[in-house]
């Protein structure tokens, strides 16, 4: 059985669903009439081999804060979904990404108890029209929702195209090993007994 989340928010802002599955194939049929980001969210499905459906409709006349931060609101609340109990995963998960100039660090605890630290310069204030800014508020706002510590740091980098994707896909297989499942762990991965 595939581990998935479906999650809908409308507000006012924005309205926006998602089905996201863990145990997919890297398949991704994503809007957000946000070129530069929905190349993110894909190569992120891609890289992770999750699949993701996501549609956002958003206030983009005002900008692009809404739609983005309100995705990331979505997408951590159908990856806590997906993740289920935590029984049996291996929790932690991290890795160096390089993407030709750039290298990123990302590390991951699905520890239940959100923690976001963000260590990135990027060049410029927008790539493709997306407001740079708007990349930690997107990874802050799916921390806070999925209840995951998450560090992303930048160890190099000098164009901002390829540090923010290095960023996108060192998340992807960070969250992958992390939810992946080792046969050793029979609950979860706490001496508390539940995270």
């Amino acid at each position: 059985m595939k581990r998935t989340g479906i999650v809908e928010r409308i507000t006012k802002e924005t309205n926006i669903s998602c089905k996201f599955t863990l145990d997919g194939q890297g398949k991704a049929a994503v809007n957000t009439a946000i070129g530069f980001f929905d190349h993110m969210l894909n190569g992120f499905t891609k890289h992770g081999l999750f699949d993701l459906e996501l549609s956002a409709e958003g206030d983009l006349f005002v900008d692009d804060h809404h739609t983005i931060e309100d995705t990331g609101i979505v997408l951590g609340e159908a990856i806590k979904q997906a993740v289920g109990d935590k029984k049996g995963i291996k929790r932690y998960g991290s890795r160096y990404l390089p993407m030709d100039d750039a290298l990123v660090l990302c590390a991951i605890d699905l520890s239940g108890r959100p923690y976001f630290v963000y260590d990135v310069t990027l060049p410029g204030q927008s790539i493709g029209g997306m407001d740079t800014a708007m990349v930690k508020e997107f990874f802050y706002a799916v921390s806070y929702a999925a209840g995951m510590n998450l560090h992303i740091k930048m160890i190099h980098g000098e164009n901002a195209h390829h540090i923010v994707e290095a960023v996108f896909k060192a998340f992807a297989k960070a969250l992958d090993e992390a939810t992946l499942f080792d046969d050793r762990i029979k609950d979860v991965l706490s001496t508390k007994g539940a995270l």
